[in-house]
Formats: C-alpha cells, structure tokens, sequence
C-alpha cells in the first residue's frame, strides 16, 4: 500500500469512527508502526484535513458544508417529491424563503435531511395551523440546500430540473438576498 493509499484509509477510518482511533490501533490495521501513522496525520492535516488529536486518539471533524440556493416553483400537491428529491440526492434543506416585491425576503429554518423529517413537516403543514410560505408568491420560493460536496448539489440541481422545479431568476430579484439592503 502506497502512503497516498495509506492516508485514503486514515481519513476513511476517521471517518467512519463515532469515537477517537488510537495511533497505535490505525498503526495496527494497516500494518505500519506508530510513528508512520503520526506522520501520516502531519501530511493530512497540511492537505488541509480537520483532524483533531485527543487523549483518546484522533478524530476527524465535521466536514466542510457546501451550499446552493436554488429558486423553484411548483404547486402545494409537490412539496412532498420537491423535497424527497433534495434528501434522496443527498442535500439538506436548510430553509425556504420567498422573495417578495414589497415585503422583501421572508425566510424560515426548516433543517430537513431526511424523509422522516419531511413526514413531520407536511403533518404541521396539514394540520392546518400553518400554510406554505411559497403561497404568498404564487408557488415560486427559495432553499438554502447544504450538501457534503459541490457534486451533491449538482445532482440535487439536476434532479430538481428534471422534475421541472427549477425556476429562473428574474431581473428584480437581489442575487445575494442576505446582504441586501
């Protein structure tokens, strides 16, 4: 095994591991000495690699989050397959927001990354408490989708152009809505 491959493994043993990894165990599963392993660690973390050592080994922490806001339209009866799409690719919808001509941008967290969480949002939404923000603006709204990679949201973009979801910015709306004045 190469020390290119080697790191491969570190970084796919960190990552895989709820609790910290001892040097002296990676240096054991891949059959080199402790000293390999710690030298191993300083080449990761020049490439910029977030681990961390602890007195319980190291770990590796949370990954860099990519984001995408993506303009779409679509009816109340989509909400569930616009969604679904989103978390099936791998995105997690951080919030939905609408553009608004004479309120501005109105937004609300929803921090949705599974179907289950999509199941608890259309059931507030049904209970009838609530409606759909993206009913204000006759069905065009907003996410913010976070992604562990800018492929993720490629194909989350992708799919939800297939679904025919994806709208096309208009000349009045701000293109960076949190810094607008």
């Amino acid at each position: 095994m190469s020390g290119e491959e080697r790191r491969k493994m570190i970084v796919h043993i960190l990552k895989d591991s709820k609790t910290p990894v001892s040097g002296v165990a990676l240096a054991k599963e891949l059959k080199v000495s402790r000293q390999v392993i710690v030298q191993d660690i300083a080449l990761l973390r020049a490439a910029d690699a977030d681990i961390c050592s602890t007195y319980k080994g190291y770990i590796l922490q949370s990954k860099k989050e990519f984001e995408r806001v993506l303009k779409v339209v679509h009816d109340n009866s989509d909400v569930e397959n616009e969604l679904g799409a989103i978390v099936d690719m791998g995105g997690r919808v951080k919030d939905v927001f609408v553009y608004h001509k004479v309120y501005g941008v109105v937004r609300a967290e929803l921090n949705i990354r599974s179907r289950h969480d999509i199941d608890e949002y259309m059931k507030e939404i049904k209970s009838g408490k609530s409606s759909l923000l993206m009913n204000v603006t006759s069905g065009y709204h907003y996410h913010t989708v976070a992604a562990d990679s800018e492929a993720i949201l490629d194909l989350v973009q992708n799919r939800l152009q297939q679904l025919g979801f994806l709208a096309k910015l208009q000349e009045y709306e701000p293109v960076d809505f949190w810094n607008e004045k």
